[in-house]
């Protein structure tokens, strides 16, 4: 048995193809623009096809573009020549994916597309090949060498093109708008599901349940923390003369202000909340509220109704026992 260094070995294929990644800034241009622009234009689906190596890419990719708002499809060249070619439509777009640009199966398939006048994205390492002049559009995934040292095996080309099909998927999420409610949709099973399986009306506190921490502004801050321990939420919610929140008072914000102020005797609420406080509304997403809470470092978020009068309270306990992640 060989004896090889692992570490050196690994760390070689990294780097062979973290730089055939890099590579691929060099096919950002007027052909990649005009791949977005045919896929987001697309009335049908977009068909993904490629054999071997490629293939699997290519099913990933397919995957990745269905998940993300661009329905999206596998077909297998070999199969398409025996009927399954009949799943493209004349309102598709089709990205053939070789590296060499010279698959016999995949050029079988491409006098059907023609015949459709469905538009081709060819993604290949060979810029003069039969698959890139039948192309409206190329992208160029190729690499200076494989990972593999006879360099025989598809490596760092299969990593590249899976770059080059993430980097069009999420071009086109950003194109669409896609929300992160929208992802939630598209992923309604597991852990994930739950994300639109509970809305914050689900899982808030509201006065129906037990006592809010409601503070007028003018409400002397020692009263305040009175408040707030007697609701045992660590925080309060400040409203103006019409009801509507204002600010929102912490037990952070509480130790924060003892520290600043030598007498804290005369200081009203007003004068110590943080004012326009993150907030939610009863219809938006349990996931949404857990994604503002860990982004800012918070653990309740006010609930407030259309005229910003707060209505509950949502807390990070309550949205992770029901599991949302």
């Amino acid at each position: 048995m060989k004896v090889i260094d692992v570490t050196k070995v690994a760390t070689e294929v990294f780097d062979i193809e973290a730089n055939a990644i890099l590579r691929l800034k060099k096919s950002l241009g007027p052909d990649f623009d005009k791949a977005i622009d045919l896929m987001y234009n697309c009335k049908g689906r977009v068909i993904i096809t490629g054999m071997g190596k490629s293939g699997l890419i290519g099913k990933k990719i397919a995957a990745t573009l269905t998940s993300t708002g661009t329905p999206s499809y596998f077909l297998h060249p070999a199969e398409s020549t025996h009927g399954d070619s009949g799943i493209i439509t004349r309102d598709d777009l089709v990205i053939a994916i070789s590296n060499s640009g010279e698959t016999q199966e995949l050029l079988n398939l491409l006098p059907l597309i023609k015949r459709f006048g469905v538009p081709i994205i060819a993604m290949t390492g060979n810029m003069n090949s039969t698959l890139a002049k039948a192309g409206e559009c190329v992208l160029d995934v190729s690499v200076e060498r494989e990972a593999c040292p006879l360099g025989k095996a598809p490596t760092a080309s299969t990593t590249a093109t899976l770059a080059m099909g993430d980097a069009l998927a999420v071009c086109l999420l950003e194109k669409r708008g896609f929300t992160e409610e929208d992802f939630l949709i598209y992923h309604p099973g597991g852990a994930l599901g739950k994300g639109i399986k509970f809305h914050v009306e689900d899982l808030m506190m509201s006065d129906k349940d037990r006592k809010l921490p409601l503070a007028h502004e003018d409400m002397k801050f020692t009263d305040l923390i009175q408040l707030i321990s007697d609701c045992k939420l660590g925080m309060a919610m400040i409203v103006d003369q019409s009801g509507r929140l204002s600010g929102m008072l912490t037990d952070g914000d509480i130790r924060r202000t003892i520290l600043k102020y030598h007498d804290i005797t005369n200081l009203l609420a007003k004068d110590v909340m943080t004012v326009n406080p993150k907030t939610m509304v009863k219809d938006d997403f349990a996931a949404k509220a857990l994604h503002l809470m860990e982004k800012y470092s918070i653990t309740t978020l006010p609930v407030v109704d259309d005229d910003n009068k707060p209505i509950g309270v949502v807390h990070i306990h309550d949205i992770l026992k029901a599991g949302v992640v």
